[in-house]
């Protein structure tokens, strides 16, 4: 059964305490931080963006995305065009397409939303040609978990013990793994193992990834920008996962251990805990105090 579109008042209800903290850091290496994050518990919602550095404005381009994705939350539980667009959806879906929930649609063009606003306003503002970013998002609802995502970033699940990585990297590294052509060993020594094949920003339009996954009390979500995945293993974020006494201290430790192998690159780390129903939890942000940048917000047509 599908689950029916937010109404002005309403607000989703979980079968669990979402227990969530985020930390980024401007690592050992770069001067400022890129690394964009968003936490909206009263929706289920995280969001992390890691802009370019290779482009113009990343810090821009990642804020201008968490900022869209929220205010796309904010006004889409008042706004019918989400339920026309949604229906309008369903009439023109082809036989053998796969079937969105109007939860996965709506994450989705969310995240359209985003990549539309960081192109708009680099076609408004010259200084800001050709800027781009990551994103990875996940969306709580019920008992599920809709992620959409564009990039390297990445989401993971830590499930008794195990970890498991749910998104897939839009890189050119992955893309050749998938031909075969790299063994995944070789990946460290791989020397293009950041360039992306998909982002935010590039083009008006982008190919935005969704599915869910169903969750379960004693889950742990982890959104991540490269900064962390490229020095610590899927083993090591396990462990120190796992091991943590709370999402804060988590978060704390995986940033603590990136800075130690190295901090070559700006880190970010949110994790959603999930707790039994009526557990008291809260939600933790600290950010380091490069955060903060003025954004110049393309007019919506």
């Amino acid at each position: 059964m599908e689950t029916p579109p937010l109404s002005s008042t309403a607000r989703p209800v979980f079968p669990f305490a979402l227990e969530s903290a985020v930390l980024s850091d401007v690592g050992r290496v770069r001067e400022k931080n890129e690394d964009s994050d968003l936490i909206m518990d009263e929706f289920g919602l995280y969001v992390v963006a890691d802009g370019m550095g290779g482009h113009n404005s990343g810090e821009i381009a990642s804020r201008l995305a968490v900022e869209a994705i929220r205010g796309f939350f904010e006004t889409a539980a008042t706004d019918d065009r989400l339920d026309k667009a949604f229906d309008s959806y369903r009439r023109r879906r082809t036989a053998g397409q796969s079937r969105r929930s109007f939860d996965e649609f709506r994450l989705g063009r969310a995240v359209e939303a985003a990549n539309l606003n960081i192109f708009s306003t680099a076609k408004r503002f010259p200084q800001f040609k050709d800027m781009g970013t990551t994103v990875v998002a996940t969306l709580f609802v019920g008992a599920r978990v809709y992620v959409g995502y564009v990039g390297d970033s990445r989401v993971y699940r830590v499930r008794g013990g195990r970890i498991t990585q749910l998104t897939e990297d839009h890189s050119l590294a992955n893309e050749y793994v998938k031909m075969k052509i790299l063994r995944k060993e070789d990946l460290p020594r791989f020397p293009y193992k950041n360039v992306i094949v998909r982002a935010l920003g590039l083009g008006e339009r982008v190919k935005v990834d969704t599915f869910y996954k169903e969750s379960r009390v004693g889950d742990h979500f982890l959104l991540c920008s490269d900064g962390l995945t490229d020095l610590l293993s899927d083993d090591d974020i396990c462990q120190l996962i796992v091991s943590a006494e709370s999402a804060r201290s988590a978060c704390a430790a995986l940033v603590a251990e990136a800075n130690n192998r190295g901090g070559v690159d700006n880190i970010t780390a949110l994790i959603v805990s999930l707790h039994p129903e009526g557990t008291q939890v809260g939600s933790h942000l600290a950010a380091d105090g490069d955060s903060t940048v003025t954004l110049p917000i393309a007019k919506r047509s």
